[in-house]
């Protein structure tokens, strides 16, 4: 708060905020446009029964009347977005011409309105009640007691008869303030009320999502995680429950139970996201993700598995050098890829190949077609791994293309840029 005496002033004169236009708030067309529609019809009475009044009523000679007048009137626009500046503009408009124009008896002794004349009683009016829908109560009290001092004291100093209607500035335009100043608070309470209403439907959305993602979550841990924990059980138990277990047969358990315990981890990693409230970018995962580092563990996973893979790194990259989205979306779409080799072409040989430049990544993986009559384990796909690659790879802003090569066998390739791009493409075969 100002302490000065002109920080003070400055501060009751300052409009209190933007200039929109009065009413521009409004749904309804008419109304913002009604504002508008009043000040050109007050400039169009006010203008030129102010030229005409002043020399004739008033003896002030017509040139400089046409000026005043014009000053008392056109400003009456500017009041749909700065009233303040419009109501200053016409008030000290009004005050020279009363300073200019001692008189207030008529052509027949009648006395005559003054300071302020019919018109410019009716744009103060106007005004008044203009400020007092846009500026604060203490800007609107200085209005209203700046408007009386002036009025009273052009009347004490030239004294003689004086005509009421100064009056009517004083209180009918006070009692318009006090109006003006109560419709603004009341549309300021309903724009908070309508913005606090805003923010608890959204806080109820974001409940719900919650509450959805942990039923999501509970779902999972209950049916997934608990069969994947009976399946780890099993596989570390095998060698010592089935008796003469060949060792091939006794590491492939163990190969099992390892990726078993892979799995249930990743499984606990999402349901830790799924339970957490800031699970965006990262949020909630207090673990480390996979990454690049972590491509030759899922292939030689895949490889025990009876699939044939061969792994290729160029120029292997550590992943803590990788920006984290770019590092875990190269491991996800080898992981689908490959996952995809062994649900479509079971015993086909995998290359995988994974490098690295100054401007990006680049990861590609190719299957061969499988040799011979073979069954896929899977007949009927739903494409969601391919959206998946898709939905990462713009994430990163990098290029995606898949597709069917010529020869038999599928094609993966994604360039993951370090830096991402305004501009993401996806190129994508209409096989794919």
């Amino acid at each position: 708060m100002p302490h000065t005496l002109p920080a003070r002033l400055r501060d009751l004169f300052t409009p209190a905020g933007p200039p929109d236009p009065l009413f521009g708030q409004s749904r309804y067309r008419f109304v913002r446009r009604l504002p508008y529609l009043i000040a050109l019809v007050l400039v169009a009475i006010v203008w030129p029964v102010t030229a005409t009044t002043l020399p004739r009523d008033y003896g002030m000679h017509s040139d400089l009347a046409f000026a005043l007048a014009v000053l008392q009137s056109v400003p009456l626009l500017l009041a749909v977005r700065r009233p303040l500046l419009a109501w200053g503009i016409v008030f000290t408009a009004g005050t020279v011409s009363a300073a200019l124009t001692p008189h207030w008896q008529g052509p027949y002794g009648d006395v005559l309105p003054w300071p302020w004349p019919a018109a410019q009683i009716v744009a103060m009016l106007a005004l008044m009640l203009a400020v007092s829908l846009r500026e604060r109560p203490r800007t609107l009290a200085a209005v209203w007691t700046v408007v009386t001092l002036v009025s009273y004291a052009l009347i004490a100093l030239v004294g003689g008869p004086v005509n009421a209607s100064w009056l009517v500035v004083v209180i009918l335009g006070g009692l318009l303030m006090l109006l003006g100043g109560a419709l603004r608070r009341s549309s300021t309470d309903r724009r908070a009320l309508a913005e606090q209403e805003t923010i608890s439907e959204a806080e109820r959305s974001r409940r719900t999502l919650l509450e959805e993602r942990t039923r999501i979550a509970r779902e999972l841990h209950d049916v997934v995680a608990h069969h994947m924990s009976v399946i780890t059980v099993q596989a570390d138990s095998a060698p010592y429950r089935l008796t003469d277990l060949p060792p091939a047969a006794a590491e492939e358990f163990g190969s099992i139970a390892a990726t078993a315990r892979e799995s249930l981890a990743e499984m606990r990693r999402l349901l830790g996201v799924l339970r957490s409230e800031d699970a965006g970018e990262g949020g909630g995962v207090k673990t480390p993700q996979p990454g690049v580092d972590r491509i030759g563990q899922l292939v030689e996973a895949t490889v025990r598995a009876g699939q044939p893979v061969e792994l290729t790194l160029d120029q292997e990259p550590a992943s803590a050098a990788l920006p984290q989205a770019v590092d875990l979306s190269a491991y996800r779409i080898v992981q689908e890829a490959l996952a995809n080799v062994v649900r479509h072409a079971p015993g086909a040989l995998a290359r995988v190949s994974v490098s690295a430049d100054d401007e990006g990544l680049t990861v590609l993986v190719v299957n061969d077609p499988a040799d011979g009559p073979h069954t896929p384990l899977e007949t009927a796909g739903t494409g969601h791994g391919l959206v998946g690659m898709r939905e990462r790879v713009r994430l990163v802003g990098g290029t995606l293309d898949t597709g069917p090569l010529p020869g038999g066998g599928f094609r993966v390739a994604a360039r993951l840029p370090f830096t991402s791009t305004s501009t993401t493409t996806d190129k994508e075969s209409p096989a794919a």
